[in-house]
């Protein structure tokens, strides 16, 4: 494939929500049918914005989701390439796991489990770089907010940051692989949290609570506000209004008797 930027004519626009899912989507089209094969050198990221209709932000999301299943590889230096097909399948979940406010939290539950182990391992190994760059990332943050965004694609960047920082490549691997229903979730979270500026203060307190523990190198300060930071999130939910608080077992062992009748 060329390098450079293809026909414009050829080239579909993107202008509905979810702009980085439906790129991905476009170019996983483009390597399953075969337009794109193995060895091929992606547009750069200009181009590819330009091609599509798209901001820069939206073609690297696009890009890290391709990567994280397989599809494309990065060389430094010389741009991202179409990979070679994998000798197995990947992991995948039913795209349906989302469509019920139950699966949100669910998703919420296995980003706390997950997400305090790899904030405590950042508080060990993060370099002064690393940390630096959590820092720019809660400001991205604040910046799309500000800006007028949801902040979705600039928060889990944040956490993908923090599992860069854990030294532990594996999780950076297993984060990019869930980031395609943990975006959904998060869409959720964050849009109930918009609603109420103290919900936002909360946030904001916690994501800083994780960069500090990480910087003063206080493992278990920074499990417990990974951790924390999570089981907040699904009270907020409740607290908003977004799901029913879960009920004491005494009372769904009345309802199903009630049911039962």
């Amino acid at each position: 494939m060329a390098s450079g930027p293809r026909d414009a004519a050829a080239t579909p626009r993107l202008v509905a929500d979810r702009l980085s899912d439906r790129l991905a989507a476009y170019l996983a089209g483009q390597i399953e049918s075969g337009a794109l094969l193995p060895g091929d050198r992606l547009p750069t990221e200009p181009q590819l914005a330009g091609a599509h209709g798209v901001s820069r932000t939206v073609v690297r999301e696009a890009v890290h989701q391709l990567r994280s299943h397989g599809l494309l590889v990065s060389r430094q230096g010389s741009g991202v390439f179409v990979a070679a097909p994998a000798p197995h399948h990947a992991l995948a979940f039913d795209p349906t796991v989302l469509e019920s406010m139950a699966a949100v939290v669910q998703i919420v539950e296995v980003r706390r489990a997950v997400e305090g182990e790899i904030a405590a391992l950042a508080a060990q190994r993060a370099t002064r770089a690393q940390v630096a760059a959590l820092r720019r990332a809660l400001a991205a943050i604040d910046a799309a907010v500000k800006a007028g965004g949801d902040g979705v694609a600039e928060d889990l960047a944040f956490h993908r940051a923090i599992a860069d920082a854990s030294g532990n490549p594996q999780f950076s691997l297993l984060l990019g692989f869930l980031e395609q229903y943990l975006r959904e979730a998060m869409r959720v979270t964050r849009g109930n949290e918009a609603r109420y500026e103290e919900f936002m203060d909360a946030v904001r307190a916690e994501h800083h609570a994780i960069v500090d523990a990480i910087a003063a190198r206080d493992e278990k300060t920074a499990r417990r506000a990974a951790t924390e930071h999570m089981r907040r999130a699904a009270r907020r939910l409740e607290e908003g209004g977004v799901i029913e608080p879960p009920r004491p077992a005494a009372a769904r062992a009345a309802a199903r008797k009630g049911a039962a009748k």
